[in-house]
């Protein structure tokens, strides 16, 4: 009995130690919370109950009570979720001794830094989520040994180097995603030992080499995102051993081959997408065993051969696109019996034959593409039973017989494209009365009639086209009178009578083409009402009269062609001085008289003035007597007329360009803040829907997006669109968005979409921006990039705050290697080769570190072919190599002399045009000049950074001869991009130490970056 009472009493005695010592390991946790706090930015305060307290004994467990901050029943820390709360600054290392943190989420927040080395000190660990941060360097090594680590989130970053190999050691992982970032290498062999695990994202990334045939092996994974990296060869057959696999995105990449025909055994399969590969060979049919497939999208492959009967199986099937391919054979009629089928796009193949009879009579359809085949027969009766319908796109075809009746009542329609057809019949009257209806080219086909009457009561229509057709009697007289029509082309018809003269009522019109039919009458006097008119053809008719003189003071016009009519009279005495005026074709006319001599008319060629019998002088033979001076006239008086008609003429001339000039600006500012937000909140929102892209998630919505875009958020405006600052506060993220500016061959060509979202979006490095996602409906592009704190190098160099940031050699050094290493990306590690082409400080941005991001891709061009043709001089005056000035071949050396300019702005602060420098000389000629000066190219330097340091002069002149090269006349003269980086590595800066012009002992060096924002990189 003594001794069972002694045992109790020991426990009892060791039961309160133990507490004592949990009480003073919790104490110490809070202590490493605070160390923690204080490594961060908290710019909210959100973390200001994180504090001391006052009577440490009383409050031990105080911090469990902390925001973020959860403990388990001992008092530990046990989860740590500091989430979208705007955090920036550094992760402590401190957080190692956390030991039964189980939980670490510090997602959406801001942080720039690296991740500690010590995160693999947390074996507790079982969830990290650092994903949609800014994170740099490496991703730590060392989390495997965590045997409970379930889930890793680190997307949306800026992590580079290799994926972690150790992970494969983490056995109980379900969650692996690492996308969006600049993570290079090969996928780890050791993440086959990865059994349980269900979602893998790899996709944004550097990635290069095969895809590990070994992951066919994970046999529990539901959803594989990896598209979007440099992967090549074919997809591992062994893929079809994931039989629980649902979501497969290979998409964008390098990948070729056959598509695997294992894949057929993927029952659960809900969505593919391996669109813009290089894969070769048939379409697998045993895809069609894939009955659970809804989203099915090859395109932009050179897979080829016929769609597979087995396709028709699929009744899921919600999207099925096969475009840009080289497919062949007809189009299964089963297609028509899919239930569920809402997209269609099968255009750019080469298909033969009718389409499914029953299209649309079963389905939602709502797109459906075919455009560019060589499709025939009649257009499916029932393809808008639905209702659905908003896009019906067949042109490039051999379709004939009449336009379904049931099309002019579709009320969802948006787009109807059906040109160059052999359609025939009459134009179904309805198509006025449909609300969304946008544009409607019937153009190229078999077309006869007249236009319906109805079409001018449409309050949607902003292009029409039925031009090439046999339509006849006159244009009705209110066809240009819808509100929103911007282009209206009904050339190579037989309409007659006269032009409708109700201009006054078209504020949107720029494109009237009227050309080739039997038009007569006289041209209207209010057609000079239509203010934005840029393209006016009237040529080939039988007009008669005299030209309108208002005509040549429209402010946007163009093009004006007026040839082959009846008109009489003179040419307008100011026809010349139009202020926009660039092609004019007056020839075959009955016009007489001297030709002005002003403006374009001093230019223009003969033969846009032949076949007027009675025209005379200016480019044409000398006018006969009667139109000269008479010879009664005092010699004297006619000296003075001239005298005085050449005065009021420079006058007027003057007063002209000041006119043009201000009302361009403003002009170009009403456009801008009035039209465009009209069209984009009026008429999008209501009638087309905006859809987001993303290239990673994001945490925003279109709508957040659009709310954004206003006059008030302005950031800048290039040569490719309009900049805004877009602030969302779900969580709080800030973006940067363009809207691109878009003509109506934009429109339809995607060029702006192609040149700079698909370009942008498959490139991924460090030094190049990032592109976020874009927006877009059927008319306007918006681009969504990271937004970039410290604005671009051109203001920084050179704008109100210049001297504020880039205060020291070392921080403008480390931009032009940035830039180096950007560029040396585009031109050595693209498949194929980017040329930017408008290289500027303007498009070089700088980061909240002042790291350079290159940007503004709206001239970037793919250099499949080397020494390619381009069809106009491309860049920026200052910045445009001298070999534009006689060939158009693009290579890598036109962006080399761009980027000689730039490291020139750098050493010297000076624009690449400057009146300084005198008339006609640019920045390279005059530091070209400054070199047969005695100690010239010193003076050349920027004295603000040089100051009296001899070392940085030394330095910055290194950098000054590789500008000096890189700017060489001649193309073969200049160094590869990968050469220039080896130079700049030569001349790195070696002291980190800053000067002062002014009142400055040279023998006394200052440590550097009082400050500079790069302090906290150094």
């Amino acid at each position: 009995m003594q001794t069972q009472l002694l045992f109790l009493c020991c426990c009892i005695g060791l039961s309160f130690v133990f507490v004592e010592g949990a009480q003073v390991i919790a104490n110490d946790e809070l202590s490493i919370l605070l160390s923690m706090k204080a490594s961060l930015i908290d710019p909210q305060n959100v973390l200001k109950d994180w504090k001391m307290p006052s009577n440490l004994a009383e409050n031990r467990l105080l911090h469990c009570n902390w925001t973020g901050v959860w403990c388990n029943s001992r008092g530990f820390v046990e989860k740590l979720d500091l989430s979208n709360m705007n955090l920036s600054g550094s992760v402590s290392d401190s957080i190692q001794s956390l030991h039964s943190l189980s939980s670490l989420n510090i997602c959406c927040n801001g942080f720039a830094s690296s991740l500690p080395k010590s995160l693999s000190n947390l074996t507790t660990l079982k969830s990290i989520d650092v994903s949609q941060n800014d994170f740099i360097g490496s991703f730590p090594t060392g989390l495997g040994k965590a045997s409970g680590l379930t889930s890793v989130n680190a997307s949306s970053n800026n992590f580079s180097g290799f994926l972690p190999e150790d992970l494969g050691n983490a056995t109980s992982l379900e969650i692996l995603d690492f996308r969006g970032s600049f993570f290079e290498g090969s996928v780890p062999s050791s993440f086959k030992n990865l059994q349980k695990l269900k979602f893998l994202g790899l996709s944004g990334n550097n990635l290069t080499g095969k895809i590990p045939p070994e992951l066919g092996q994970l046999s529990s994974l539901e959803t594989i995102i990896i598209g979007y990296n440099e992967f090549e060869g074919e997809i591992p057959a062994e893929f079809g051993n994931l039989t629980n696999l649902q979501y497969l995105d290979l998409a964008v990449g390098s990948l070729g081959g056959q598509i695997p025909h294992s894949l057929g055994r993927l029952k659960q399969l809900t969505t593919v997408y391996l669109y813009k590969n290089n894969f070769t060979g048939k379409i697998p049919p045993e895809i069609g065993n894939i009955t659970s497939l809804e989203f099915l999208d090859l395109s932009d492959n050179q897979i080829s051969g016929e769609i597979p009967m087995e396709l028709a199986e699929l009744k899921n099937l919600q999207l099925f696109n096969l475009m840009c391919n080289q497919l062949t054979g007809f189009i299964p009629d089963k297609l028509g019996e899919l239930t569920k089928l809402e997209v269609l796009e099968l255009w750019k193949n080469s298909f033969t034959g009718s389409l499914p009879r029953n299209l649309g009579q079963n389905s939602p359809l709502q797109w459906f593409d075919v455009s560019s085949n060589s499709l025939s027969g009649e257009i499916p009766p029932g393809l808008c039973d639905s209702g659905n319908l908003t896009k019906l796109i067949l042109f490039n075809n051999s379709f004939s017989g009449t336009l379904p009746m049931n099309l002019s009542t579709c009320k969802s329609l948006v787009r109807v494209r059906l040109q160059n057809n052999f359609i025939s019949g009459t134009i179904p009257v309805g198509f006025g009365i449909l609300p969304r209806l946008q544009r409607l080219e019937l153009a190229d086909n078999n077309l006869t009639g007249q236009i319906p009457e109805d079409i001018s009561l449409s309050t949607s229509l902003s292009f029409i086209d039925v031009s090439g057709n046999r339509l006849e009697s006159s244009l009705p007289s209110t066809i240009l009178s819808i509100p929103n029509l911007q282009t209206f082309i009904a050339s190579h018809n037989n309409f007659q009578g006269k032009i409708p003269n109700q201009f006054q009522d078209y504020p949107s019109l720029s494109v009237l083409d009227l050309s080739s039919n039997r038009l007569s009458g006289e041209i209207p006097e209010s057609i000079a009402s239509c203010e934005r008119l840029v393209t006016l053809n009237l040529r080939n008719n039988q007009l008669t009269g005299e030209i309108p003189k208002a005509i040549a003071k429209m402010p946007t016009l163009a093009i004006l062609d007026l040839s082959n009519n009846s008109l009489a009279g003179k040419i307008p005495g100011n026809f010349g001085t139009s202020p926009a005026l660039e092609m004019l074709n007056m020839s075959f006319n009955k016009l007489e008289g001297p030709v002005p001599s002003n403006g374009i008319l001093m230019t223009i060629n003969p033969n846009e003035l032949i076949g007027n019998v009675g025209l005379c002088g200016g480019v044409l033979p000398p006018c006969p007597q009667k139109y000269t001076i008479k010879p009664g006239h005092p010699r004297k008086l006619h000296i003075n007329h001239v005298i005085i008609g050449f005065v009021v003429g420079t006058l007027v001339i003057l007063f002209l360009g000041i006119a043009i000039f201000t009302g361009k600006l403003l002009y170009k500012r009403w456009y801008l803040y009035n039209s465009f937000f009209d069209d984009l909140f009026k008429k999008s929102y209501k009638e087309w829907p905006w859809r987001l892209i993303a290239f990673q998630r994001l945490n925003f919505t279109s709508t957040d997006i659009l709310a954004c875009v206003k006059e008030s958020n302005i950031i800048g405006m290039g040569g490719t669109g309009i900049v805004y600052k877009a602030e969302v506060n779900r969580p709080h993220d800030v973006v940067a968005v363009k809207k691109l500016w878009r003509s109506e061959n934009d429109i339809e060509t995607g060029d702006d979409l192609i040149g700079e979202v698909s370009l942008l979006g498959r490139l991924r490095h460090r030094n190049i921006v990032r592109l976020l996602g874009y927006l877009h409906n059927e008319t306007d592009v918006m681009i969504m990039y990271e937004y970039m704190p410290n604005g671009n190098l051109g203001t920084a160099l050179h704008g109100k705050e210049a001297g504020k940031l880039l205060v020291d050699w070392v921080s403008r050094y480390n931009i032009a290697v940035g830039v180096a290493q950007g560029l040396n990306y585009l031109h050595h590690d693209c498949q194929p080769q980017v040329i930017h082409r408008d290289i500027k400080s303007n498009n070089i941005l700088l980061d909240a570190n002042l790291d350079a991001r290159i940007a503004d891709f709206g001239l970037a061009r793919m250099m499949v072919h080397k020494n390619e043709t381009v069809s106009m001089v491309a860049g920026s005056y200052g910045y445009i190599a001298p070999e534009y000035g006689y060939t158009l071949k693009v290579d890598e050396k036109s962006d080399i002399y761009s980027y000689g300019v730039v490291l020139l702005e750098l050493l010297t602060g000076k624009m690449p045009l400057d009146s300084t420098f005198g008339e006609s000389v640019d920045i390279v000629e005059w530091v070209l000049r400054k070199i047969k000066i005695t100690r010239g190219l010193e003076e050349a330097l920027d004295p603000s950074i040089t100051g009296h340091c001899k070392h940085v002069q030394e330095e910055m002149l290194l950098v000054l001869r590789i500008a000096l090269l890189c700017t060489a006349k001649l193309p073969k003269d200049r160094p590869s991009m990968r050469d220039i980086i080896t130079m700049l590595g030569e001349a790195k800066p070696r002291r980190k130490s800053i000067c002062h012009s002014a009142g400055h002992n040279p023998n006394k060096e200052k440590q550097m970056f009082g400050n500079s924002p790069v302090i906290g990189l150094l």
